[in-house]
Order: structure tokens, then C-alpha cells, then sequence
């Protein structure tokens, strides 16, 4: 049986249904006259459903339907925070709270009982009059006059997967490579002008990778249309490892600091997606004219700005233009048939016309392509149907307008259970890189996934998270260590449609400023989601105020020092704060002990947190993530009933009884008291573990019996405070955990690499520290078909070979060995995937690389950590002559040493 869910058109239709069903239980049969009100409510709501799912399947509505719509929407809203009430009066006692304190509580509740049914009866009369003006309007014939979109079946995921390959770029990249690698010794800025959807990132990403090598120092930034300077600039400097501020700075303070660092380098830097010449103004301050050759890209919409971004000189503007007809069936049949790149004959036609209305654009192109491969069946019907929705004027004036229609279409086509989850990524600010995890908890928090019997939510979240990337509404972004998609990023013009249909729906709302804030108290509905993407004006959220009590979802960004009264959220589901790197800042939170609805908060920032003593009262609460500096954690966390996910600040230890959370599926903190690494074992739904140790003997044992217990971990990391300190009973372990894909032993440093390592066949990422390395133990290693990271520590000298036929899928392997790397060498076919390679060149190096090392044809980029004692700059040009030499003409990146241990997100 599927779990009811919010839908965007219908509100919480679905869950509130559930909840009446829930009145009419056995724990409430005492409330005679409460259940027969919610048996009524129940029968009289399912009816609206039903003709709410009809509406929700139309491309437009008339005035009376939309009408009636949004005021059901609204309605549902208003009855399930009701009935969240009535059900925490009645019997929502406090986890862990003792008989006497119970019964008082349920005392008191009698004289609610009243006020209760009084309240059921207003639910009762608000029904009525929905079900009235629906018949009055005649609002179930709206549902035949109008064209429906032909339903597709919901319980399908797309599974096919993007185009194989880039299609009509190699001329460009290839001419704009051209320019920027010309003898010209001065900073030359090269820009790329064309409308949206064209491919500009994407061309100059392309550029970018390959020419990135040839630089000292390589950044890509996306600007948005609103742009922080202040937070961009900082954000910037984090990127180059500057130290960041500890207070707020001014924007020329921070240009200082920027000049200042690429004055010694010669860099190549993308400013992506630049809107205004004033933005450009203090962007082009940072770029100091060094005379070596540095090189800036700048992509934008606006021919004036690309202009004026290359100083009047029209020779450094390249326009883009569309693809050319092969190219763009080329890149259509690749994303609809595969890789073989073959149109059935009786779809050719068709498929030519639905081509030529995409006017060459491949964002509209791969659009309408994976809309098609989402169908079980092509029949010529539907295509037919598809090329008849899309606009005729786009292939001769493509506009934004007819390009949000091409959009559209392709929301009008999703499943209606995964348009609410496209929907909510209107929280997050343009050009945000969204966390997949993250954005899964949320849609969890919020209600949005379904979840039949059996079925676990964060596994559907991520199939309906890759069936948005499947149909391209959103963009794969950042790649783990693991291999796997970190998060998304939503194009600008996606991200228009979703917040235009996010108004017209009131299903989030946005504020910039406190003139955006003010319109909301004067709209027509309640805010029931609420984003606040504002900068340093405190005036925007001091304004937020009781009206803002249904706010379900709040999403604060930017650099406001000043958070609004979280006890005015009576509702709230889901916290979001990101800020910036500001120090100073103490974000308030002791008010969250009052959000009896919370299931979701995630803190990410810098600043200081102020947590409250108690929380005890979050009985809904799955997920508590914050980074930062907390001065403690609450210690009845202990006794939360539901917590799944919790995230504890870097230097933060948790409460001692952390073992008791049963519910615990994911557990990242500090330290871990002896006591609670034994109780740890008895949590077995924990997939996720991550925490620092001492290394002493009661410690290693109660960690290798964890080991054992953990049937069902997936991810375990287990740094040692110190180094070198041997781990004998590991190698005792006789029952690891099977499926685990990811095991970081940092710091624990074994003779040997262990027997039981080579039974783990799903492991993706092995970070271990040995003594020694024998040829029987590289074969242990090196046969883990699933293994794509690899970080290896050998103290001893005189390691042994590694043999061809081994690490088959390995893409990233860091090596830290005390052997002259002088000593490696790569033969042909050893290892066909690598794409990143780190080494260690320790003190009395000769100047000697390893040798092969263009045998390694996949390789993407080179890291060499430099060790005290190692002139940097003989390290640079000696690798520097192994990447000119290279097919692939890797990055070179050299690393001090204090960087390796932080080196935990990969980027492929």
C-alpha cells in the first residue's frame, strides 16, 4: 500500500486523507463524535481528490477550475494542521516522558475535547461549501472540454541513459583553443555570446578540460543573474585555498586579496553566465596583468556585455550559433535510440519535424529527445501529438518564451508524483549546486515520496532524483569519490518555468528583498513554503512575521546576519540555513525545541550555533545536520524516537547514550565514547558511520567486534587521532559486512593488508594504511572488481609490482609510498581506467618521474604532494614534461602535505 504524498496542485490532499483514516483507528474510539466527523470528512475530500487528479492532467484551466483548485489546495493545507494538532493534544506525549507526566497530560486533553469537535465541525462546513461551488460552477465538466495530455504510466522510470557523446562541438572548441593558446603574452578575455540553451557552459567546460594543464592556477565560476558579490568573491577565494575570513569584509578587500594571490600565477579563470557590465566592472578587478600568458573565458547572453568583456574587441567574441542539421539529429537520435544512432522508418518524418521546431538549440533538442526515450512505447501517435504541442515560431525566432513552452511540455509529460520534487528545487538560488542526498531528505521530510510496502524512501527518492536527470530537468553536477552523481544544478531557464509554476500553484515562494516579503502578506493565500535569498539587508526578514505561520519548508541563504523567530513556524517540516563564511555570526536555533512537525534541519555554515538545552519534543525529527561550531548537543537527542541522519560538527562530540537512537541509519561525529562503540552494534539499520578514535587496545577491539556486528553498513570511516599505531586485531575480523562500498581506515596502519578485504565485492573506495605490500596482497587489492578509488600508504620500502589484469575499474589511485617514485613504472595495459593519479615525492627525491606514465591513456589530472625539504617549483617542471609529452594532457595540481588528509571529494 503506497504512503499518501503532497502534490503541488492538490496540496496535502493525500496525507490529510490518511490522517482522517487514522482518526477512524482504534486509538481513537472514544471520540465518538470526532470519528464519525472524520469518516464524513474523509468520504467528501476522497471525492474532490478524485477530480483534482483530473485537473492536475490538463494543460490549462479555466478561471472557475483554477479557482476551485487552489481553494481545496489551500483548504487541505489548513485541515492537516489541524488535525496535526488535535493529534498532538490527544496523543502526542513526549518521547521517553514517565506515567505520571502522561496521564496529566491526557487530563488536560478533556477539556480540549470541546474545542475539538467544534473545530471538526468548521472542517465539516468548509467541505461542504468546496463540494457546493464545485457543482454550483460545474467544474467536473472543465475535465471535457479541454485537451489532456496523454497520461504516462507512473510506475516506469526512465531508464535510458544521456547521449553517448557530444555532437557539433569540435569546431568550436577547436577554434576557440586556437585563440586562447597564442603567443600573446598579456591576459586575454575570450567571450561567448549566444542565447540560452545554446551550449555555451558547455563549450566552454569543454575548453576548459583541455587546456586546463597548461595553467598554474584553474577556476570555474557561475555567476546568476543576482549575483552577491560579496559571497562570490569570498566563495572564490575558499576555491584557491585562501584562508577564509574571519569576519565580514568589503568587496575591495577581497579583490585585494584575489590580485594579490594571481599575481604569482598563470591562470585560466570562466566566468560563466555574466548578465550586466556593472558585474563585469568588479569581476575584471581581480585579474591582474601578469604577462604570462593568463587566459579569461566569460560566457553570456548579452552580445553588449561579451563586447564590452573583451574590450571592444569584436575578434574575441565568439557567437555561437545552432546545431547544424546532422549534428542535431545526430545528438536526437543519440539520446532517444542510443548509441546506434538509427531512427525507425516510420518515425523519420515526424522526428525531421519535431527537429526543425527545435531550432537547433540542444537544451530544447536533448528536452524533447528524453521526453520521447521516457515512453515504454514510441508510437507514431504520440510523437505526432508531441510535435503538435511545440510552438512553430521557435526554429526562426527562438524566444525565452517558446523556449519555457518546450519546457513545459516536458513537465506536462512527468508522472504526477515527481512534478512536486521538480517543483521544490525552487528553494535552492540560481546556479546552486544541490546536494542529491540532501534534496532527497527534503522531498522525504516534505512528504513527497510515495512509498509502497516494503520499499525504502531514501531508494525511491533517488530513482525519482535520476528519472528527473534522465528527462534533463535538471543537470547531473560533481562526482564522488565513489563515482556516483554528488548533485544537480538547474538551467536557468528550467529554474524560470519551475518558480513560474511554483507562483501559480503557491507552492514556494521566493523573496529577494523586503518588498518581495511585503507582497506576501498581501497575497490572496497563506505562504506555505518559503525561500529567502537575501544578502545583507536584516530589513527583509525582520518583517517576517506571524503571517508566516503555515510555512511548511524555510530555506534561508546569503549573508543576513539575522534569522526570523523560528517559534513563528508552527508547522515547519524542513530548516534550511546556508551561509557563507562569516565567523561572527551566531545563528540562533534555540527556538527549534518548539517545532513539534520538524523532520528535517540542516545548518551549513561557518558561523557559531546556539542549539537549544532540550529537544526532546522533536518526535518527528529524521534528519539533524549542521556543520559549524556548536557548543554542545542537546543530550536527549538520545530520545528521539524517529532520528535516522545525524551530522555533527567536525570538533563536536555527541551525548554520551548515542547508541540508543535505534532508528539511526547515518552517524558522522567526532568522537565516540568506548561504551557507545560497543552499544553501536546493536543498531542494525546504521548504513553510514563515521567517527575518530583513540587508538588504545579496549578501543581496537570494540571497533573490529563493530565491524562484525554491522551486517548492513555501507560506509564505514574511522580515523585514528595518531599515526602509525599498529591494529593487530583487524586482521581477526571473520565476518566483515559483505555489501559495503566504502571503507576508510585512516590512520590505522596494518602489517598486512587483510585477508577478509578481498571478500568484499561491492567495495567502490579502500583508504588503507600498511607496513608492507606483498605481490599476494596487491592481487587481494587489485581483484575487487567494483574498486574506482584507491588510497594506498606503504611505509616500508621496496614495495612490490603491480601486475596488468588488475585494478580493471580503478579511476582515481593516490599512492603514498616511502619509495623514490623514480622507482614506478605504468607498462602498457596495467591499468586501463585511471583518470586521476596522486604520487608523493618525499625529502631526497632526484628529480626522476615515474616512468610509463602515458600508458595511463584515460588520465584526467595529476596531483603530487611535495613534501618539507622538496623545492615545488623542480617538482612542477619535472612532472610539467611528462604532461606536455601526454595524449591526454592531464591538469597538474602540486599539494603541500597538510592537504591530503582533507582530500575527500574527488572530482572525476
Amino acid at each position: 500500500m503506497s504512503a499518501p504524498v503532497v502534490s503541488a496542485t492538490m496540496g496535502a490532499m493525500n496525507p490529510l486523507i490518511g490522517k482522517l483514516a487514522a482518526l477512524m483507528g482504534d486509538e481513537y474510539k472514544k471520540l465518538t463524535g470526532v470519528r464519525r466527523q472524520a469518516s464524513f470528512l474523509k468520504d467528501e475530500l476522497s471525492t474532490m481528490k478524485a477530480l483534482l487528479e483530473k485537473l492536475e492532467l490538463m494543460d490549462e484551466l479555466d478561471p472557475l477550475a483554477k479557482n476551485w483548485r487552489d481553494h481545496v489546495r489551500e483548504m487541505s493545507y489548513d485541515m492537516e494542521n489541524c488535525i496535526d494538532d488535535f493529534m498532538r493534544d490527544i496523543g502526542g506525549a513526549d518521547a521517553k516522558m514517565g506515567f505520571i507526566k502522561k496521564t496529566a497530560k491526557r487530563l488536560k486533553t478533556l477539556r480540549k475535547r470541546h474545542r475539538i469537535a467544534d473545530r471538526m465541525e468548521e472542517l465539516k462546513a468548509l467541505a461542504l461549501q468546496a463540494n457546493e461551488r464545485r457543482m454550483r460552477y460545474k467544474i467536473d465538466d472543465c475535465t471535457n472540454s479541454t485537451t489532456r495530455v496523454v497520461p504516462i504510466d507512473t510506475r516506469m522510470l526512465a531508464i535510458y541513459k544521456q547521449a553517448a557523446g557530444l555532437v557539433g562541438i569540435d569546431g568550436p572548441k577547436k577554434e576557440l583553443v586556437s585563440w586562447l593558446t597564442d603567443t600573446n603574452e598579456k591576459v586575454k578575455v575570450v567571450a561567448i555570446v549566444g542565447f540560452g540553451g545554446l551550449g555555451k557552459t558547455t563549450l566552454a567546460k569543454q575548453v576548459y578540460d583541455m587546456i586546463g594543464g597548461q595553467f598554474s592556477c584553474t577556476i570555474f565560476l557561475s555567476v546568476s543573474q543576482r549575483p552577491d558579490m560579496s559571497s562570490l568573491l569570498g566563495g572564490l577565494l575558499l576555491k584557491l585555498g585562501m584562508k577564509e575570513l574571519t569576519h565580514a569584509h568589503e568587496v575591495q578587500d577581497i579583490i585585494g586579496r584575489l590580485r594579490e594571490y594571481l599575481t604569482h600565477k598563470r591562470y585560466l579563470i570562466v566566468v560563466d553566465d555574466l548578465w550586466n557590465q556593472s558585474t563585469w566592472n568588479i569581476m575584471s578587478c581581480i585579474f591582474p596583468e601578469v604577462g604570462n600568458g593568463s587566459r579569461v573565458i566569460v560566457t553570456t547572453r548579452v552580445e553588449d556585455v561579451a563586447i564590452w568583456a573583451c574590450h571592444n574587441d569584436h575578434e574575441c567574441v565568439y557567437r555561437m550559433e545552432p546545431l547544424k542539421e546532422q549534428d542535431s539529429r545526430m545528438l536526437f537520435c543519440n539520446r532517444v535510440f542510443g548509441s546506434g544512432n538509427v531512427c525507425r522508418p516510420d518515425l523519420k518524418e515526424v522526428s525531421v519535424e519535431i527537429l526543425k521546431k527545435c531550432g537547433g538549440l540542444p537544451l530544447a533538442i536533448i528536452t524533447i529527445a528524453s521526453l520521447l526515450a521516457s515512453h515504454q512505447t514510441r508510437s507514431k501517435d504520440e510523437w505526432e501529438s508531441i510535435r503538435n504541442s511545440l510552438g512553430a515560431k521557435f526554429a526562426k525566432n527562438p524566444t525565452l518564451e517558446e523556449m519555457r513552452s518546450i519546457l513545459n511540455l516536458s513537465y506536462m509529460h512527468l508522472p504526477l508524483h515527481l512534478r512536486p520534487c521538480l517543483l521544490y528545487l525552487g528553494m535552492y538560488p540560481e546556479d546552486a549546486m544541490v546536494r542529491r542526498h540532501d534534496l532527497i531528505l527534503q522531498w522525504i521530510a516534505e512528504g513527497l515520496v510515495n512509498c509502497s510496502h516494503g520499499s525504502d524512501l531514501e531508494d525511491i527518492g533517488k530513482s525519482y532524483f535520476n528519472e528527473l536527470i534522465n528527462r534533463s530537468l535538471i543537470q547531473p553536477a560533481g562526482t564522488s569519490r565513489s563515482g556516483d552523481v554528488e548533485g544537480c544544478r538547474v538551467h536557468d531557464i528550467m529554474l524560470d518555468l519551475i518558480l513560474s509554476k511554483c507562483a501559480d500553484q503557491n507552492f514556494i515562494n521566493v523573496a529577494y528583498n523586503c518588498e518581495d516579503v511585503a507582497r506576501m502578506h498581501a497575497c490572496e493565500y497563506k505562504v506555505r513554503r518559503l525561500s529567502l535569498k537575501s544578502s545583507t539587508n536584516d530589513a527583509t526578514l525582520r518583517i517576517v512575521d506571524t503571517s508566516m505561520s503555515q510555512v511548511r519548508s524555510f530555506a534561508q541563504f546569503g549573508e543576513s546576519k539575522y534569522t526570523p523567530p523560528l517559534s513563528l513556524f508552527k508547522y515547519l517540516r524542513v530548516l534550511v540555513f546556508i551561509f557563507p563564511f562569516d565567523r561572527s555570526t551566531i545563528v540562533d536555533l534555540t527556538a527549534i525545541g518548539q517545532l513539534f512537525q520538524l523532520r528535517y534541519l540542516n545548518v551549513s555554515t561557518l558561523c557559531s550555533i546556539d542549539l537549544p538545552a532540550e529537544v526532546r519534543g522533536l518526535v518527528h525529527l529524521e534528519t539533524l545536520e549542521i556543520s559549524g561550531s556548536a557548543q554542545s548537543i542537546p543530550s536527549d537527542i538520545v530520545c528521539l524516537p524517529r532520528l535516522s541522519r545525524l551530522i555533527l560538527p567536525i570538533l563536536t562530540c555527541p551525548p554520551q547514550g548515542i547508541a540508543n537512537i535505534k532508528s539511526l541509519r547515518a552517524l558522522h561525529c567526532m568522537k565516540i565514547s568506548l561504551e557507545d562503540i560497543n552499544g553501536l552494534g546493536e543498531l542494525t539499520s546504521l548504513r553510514e558511520l563515521k567517527f575518530s578514535t583513540k587508538v588504545v587496545a579496549g578501543e581496537i577491539d570494540a571497533l573490529v567486534s563493530l565491524i562484525g556486528k554491522l551486517h548492513g553498513l555501507k560506509y564505514l570511516e574511522v580515523r585514528a587521532e595518531s599515526s602509525k599505531h599498529h591494529c593487530d586485531p583487524m586482521y581477526s575480523l571473520s565476518n566483515p559486512p559483505l555489501h559495503i562500498e566504502e571503507l576508510n581506515l585512516f590512520g590505522w596502519t596494518l602489517k598486512r593488508v587483510p585477508t577478509w578485504i578481498g571478500d568484499l565485492h561491492f567495495l567502490r573506495i579502500l583508504v588503507l594504511w600498511v607496513d608492507n605490500l606483498s605481490n599476494d596482497e596487491v592481487h587481494v587489492v587489485g581483484k575487487l572488481s567494483c574498486l574506482v578509488h584507491l588510497d594506498l600508504w606503504v611505509f616500508a620500502e621496496g614495495g612490490a609490482a603491480i601486475c596488468t589484469g588488475l585494478f580493471q575499474a580503478l579511476k582515481v589511485l593516490r599512492l603514498f609510498s616511502h619509495d623514490d617514485v623514480a622507482h614506478m613504472q605504468f607498462q602498457i595495459g596495467l591499468m586501463p581506467s585511471p583518470r586521476q593519479l596522486t604520487l608523493d615525492v618525499r625529502n631526497g627525491w632526484g628529480g626522476a618521474v615515474p616512468r610509463g606514465m602515458e600508458h595511463l591513456l584515460a588520465l584526467d589530472h595529476i596531483s603530487v604532494c611535495a613534501r618539507d625539504g622538496v623545492n615545488h617549483h623542480d617538482v612542477e617542471s619535472a612532472f610539467r614534461s611528462v604532461v606536455d609529452v601526454h595524449p591526454r594532457r592531464p591538469s597538474l595540481e602540486i599539494i603541500p602535505p597538510l592537504s591530503l588528509s582533507s582530500m575527500n571529494v574527488v572530482k572525476l
